[in-house]
């Protein structure tokens, strides 16, 4: 899909060239990462949806608070689990320092 379909990176598109930066996995960051959600990828479980519905969307602040067994994070204020699959669809954006403590500004490929 492209911008041509429509569709903004939030929603399946293409991630913009400023979103490309240093994106991670949501299930691949450490306790105490803080960051913003630049994307949740899309399927057909419709899993975007229900987590756009409990405030999981683009531009978000998360940090993480355990991941074992599940993924816990904060999401603007609220506290939410998820399986490490899901947390594998929720590309982070992480703040600057967050970069250094998560092991190095590069970046991972998808």
């Amino acid at each position: 899909m492209s911008h041509s379909d429509g569709l903004r990176p939030d929603q399946g598109g293409p991630p913009t060239p400023a979103a490309k930066a240093d994106l991670r996995p949501l299930s691949e960051l450490r306790p105490g990462a803080r960051g913003r959600i630049a994307r949740v990828t899309r399927d057909l479980t419709r899993r975007a949806e229900r987590l756009a519905a409990m405030g999981v969307s683009p531009g978000a602040t998360v940090t993480v608070l355990q991941t074992f067994p599940g993924i816990v994070f904060e999401c603007d204020q609220t506290e939410l689990v998820v399986e490490r699959l899901v947390a594998r669809s929720i590309l982070v954006e992480l703040d600057k320092a967050e970069v250094d403590n998560q092991g190095g500004s590069q970046t991972r490929r998808q």
